[in-house]
């Protein structure tokens, strides 16, 4: 490994990156070590505002023979992060709530991602078992007075990015399967995938997807710091905040933006996130009951992405839903989330979002596992389940988009009447490809004491 740093503009076609220098944000790409093999690839890097640029001349091109020593400086280290965090500067002013329209509809037959969601489930699962390493080392210390640091948890947003352009659909599946760790990092994963699916939709630039992802997964950092759990604070997603109700949930932002702001790198816009993500536009909301006169973009959609996965979870009544229920519900809180970016979100998740159980009109129960970009109506589903003889059938997936009316959803499919394994259960084994549901080991919980169960057993780590 030879390592070279050159200057942005020094970048040409064939050369092997090997890592970024300078503001995180300041770039078009997600991570470093790619070749760069096009020329519009070479001129995004060449007006990058980055320090420097690393790249390794055994993978890859090196810079013309008598250039190198007139202006390249000497070979250097390899870097054990190719992401060196530094400020990025604040906005003069909130940046409106206005986005681009939505790109114009694709045909049905559209692919939802370059990789099938069961391939990009198992690689989710992964990436989620290491991000939740990171999320529960950043809360210790979080806890113990030291505040998270950009470059702590870069990786975790890296990931989430990664995966959402593989196949938009399958971390969010994951994130309705069985948690596999504490409920609040859970949640903060979960937000994290909301916010660049959200962003994603609302075709916001690179370095704002990656603002939104960050924010995501630091919004609720300050619960290390205080006595509120997640279910506590999710109490007030349905109903507002009253009194010293609202002074002790409305804590946790304020902590969580005074840590976030003593690191030193964390950019304003996520700051301003965490500091109001529980706000609302009709001035119902906290710490600070601001209403849209004082809401920026990312504040709003947090408000939104944070609200939807706790109604989803069940933090906020005790009773994991549906994602379709959910997606109902926070449709629902229009008049104090902003209308239009509910319609971008509603857009990104669909109208049965993945993970969604439904009744087709074939007397079968069929769960949703991939999205029509040309028709948020008519998802592809995979069945599993015949009302008729009330047994397992042979999972059949079934594009409805493609189907020409030969079947559709007729509703939400009630689980509880029926005598099937788990909600979460059923997710885990459809979305990772299996043909057989009866087979899957059988423990009959309702979906109320299935949430119950999460939130008594992966609630907040106790504090010391």
């Amino acid at each position: 490994m030879v390592l070279k740093r050159i200057a942005p503009s020094q970048v040409e076609q064939g050369m092997y990156i090997h890592a970024f220098q300078g503001n995180w944000f300041a770039h078009p790409f997600w991570r470093a070590h790619f070749v760069v093999e096009d020329a519009a690839r070479c001129s995004e890097l060449r007006a990058s505002g980055l320090d420097a640029i690393v790249i390794d001349t055994d993978k890859g091109r090196d810079l013309p023979g008598d250039e190198t020593a007139a202006s390249s400086p000497a070979p250097v280290r390899p870097l054990r992060r190719p992401l060196v965090a530094t400020p990025a500067p604040a906005p003069a002013s909130p940046p409106a709530a206005v986005f681009p329209a939505p790109p114009a509809r694709p045909s049905p037959r559209t692919a939802s991602g370059p990789v099938p969601l069961t391939r990009e489930f198992g690689s989710a699962r992964r990436l989620a078992g290491k991000a939740n390493k990171i999320i529960s080392r950043v809360f210790l210390e979080a806890r113990l007075g030291k505040a998270p640091r950009v470059a702590d948890v870069a990786p975790v947003v890296e990931d989430i990015f990664a995966s959402i352009q593989r196949n938009p659909y399958a971390f969010s599946g994951l994130m309705r399967c069985k948690a596999e760790s504490e409920a609040t990092y859970h949640h903060m994963l979960a937000v994290s995938a909301l916010m660049v699916s959200l962003a994603r939709q609302m075709r916001l630039p690179p370095g704002e997807m990656r603002l939104a992802g960050l924010a995501g997964l630091l919004l609720d950092v300050g619960l290390a710091r205080v006595e509120a759990d997640l279910p506590e604070v999710a109490q007030a997603v349905l109903s507002p905040a009253r009194g010293e109700e609202r002074e002790l949930l409305g804590r946790h932002c304020l902590i969580g933006r005074e840590m976030l702001a003593s690191a030193g790198d964390v950019p304003e816009e996520v700051l301003q996130a965490v500091m109001r993500h529980h706000e609302r536009l009709d001035g119902e909301g906290y710490p600070q009951a601001l209403d849209t006169r004082d809401l920026d973009v990312f504040s709003r959609m947090a408000a939104i992405c944070d609200s939807y996965d706790l109604i989803v979870s069940g933090a906020v009544t005790g009773r994991a839903l549906d994602p379709s229920e959910a997606m109902e519900t926070l449709m629902g809180l229009s008049g104090s989330l902003d209308t239009e970016i509910l319609a971008r979100f509603k857009e990104a998740l669909g109208v049965y979002p993945v993970g969604s159980f439904v009744q087709l009109r074939s007397a079968r129960i069929a769960l949703v596992v991939d999205q029509c970009p040309g028709d948020p109506e008519l998802p592809t589903v995979t069945a599993f389940y015949s009302l008729e003889t009330n047994k397992h059938v042979r999972a059949k997936t079934i594009a409805l988009a493609e189907c020409y009316g030969e079947d559709a959803i007729v509703g939400v499919a009630d689980l509880d009447a029926l005598d099937l394994p788990s909600p979460e259960d059923l997710r885990e084994a459809l979305l990772s490809g299996r043909s057989r549901t009866d087979q899957i080991p059988y423990q009959k919980t309702s979906v109320v004491e299935s949430a119950a169960t999460m939130m008594s057993t992966s609630g907040t780590p106790e504090r010391r």
